[in-house]
């Protein structure tokens, strides 16, 4: 198994003093995390698409074998609601694809009041391009034997995690090669990691992608649970 461990972003000024050195500038943040952690989630992407440039720009900054998850455009997922989106979804991949080698799985994360709608479902996963897709459900209609059947005929991941602050997560179901989490608790101790590794291993997937909340905390729970994961 190949584990990729990081956080939700990394251009975070909280971070100085803390992961980055006190005087660190913002514009070496990315290579200085990228010495250190194997990925991260670009969250930027969901406001505004960045170009092309900017994505082969962010890859010229990083070493062979990091790899960026990128978070789709609310514009599909919440403003559009995955209807009508395939010039939409194209763009995006295309701009992404900037990142060359280095891309790693697309977020697709849902609004929370977008309940079950499996023809919906069926037409969006059409539109996708032939590259790693995570799909992250916030309604619990979505979690259905129809739905998880739909995801793994095209190869695409439901997005596992601690992802509900009310305790009601998604079920850790694998739907894809690879395995995409989000963990979004406030701490996480040295049993709770350690149960993640174990939760993972068990899943017997190709490769995992980890990210945990941007608290100035989550590059280090990263790094530990890189470790457990590693071993």
């Amino acid at each position: 198994m190949q584990a990729s461990v990081g956080t939700s972003g990394f251009s975070y000024p909280g971070w100085k003093g803390i992961f980055y050195p006190p005087k660190h500038k913002p514009a070496d943040m990315l290579s200085y995390y990228a010495q250190r952690l194997g990925t991260v989630e670009l969250n930027n992407s969901f406001y505004r698409l960045p170009t092309r440039e900017a994505f082969e720009g962010w890859a010229t900054q990083t070493p062979h074998g990091f790899t960026f998850a990128v978070k789709a455009p609310q514009r599909i997922t919440h403003h559009k609601r995955l209807v009508d989106v395939g010039e939409a979804v194209t763009e995006f991949f295309e701009r992404a694809s900037g990142l060359g080698s280095r891309l790693g799985p697309l977020l697709f994360q849902m609004p929370p009041n977008l309940r079950a709608d499996q023809p919906r479902l069926e037409a969006f996963l059409a539109t996708l391009p032939q590259t790693r897709v995570a799909l992250e459900f916030r309604h619990v209609s979505w979690f259905t034997d129809e739905t998880y059947g739909k995801l793994e005929a095209r190869g695409v991941a439901l997005v596992g995690g601690d992802l509900d602050e009310e305790g009601h997560d998604p079920p850790l179901v694998r739907t894809a090669p690879f395995v995409y989490l989000r963990l979004r608790r406030p701490g996480y101790d040295p049993a709770a990691l350690e149960s993640w590794a174990e939760r993972i291993h068990a899943l017997g997937v190709e490769d995992v992608f980890v990210y945990f909340k941007h608290e100035s905390e989550g590059p280090g729970y990263a790094a530990a649970l890189q470790s457990q994961l590693d071993d």
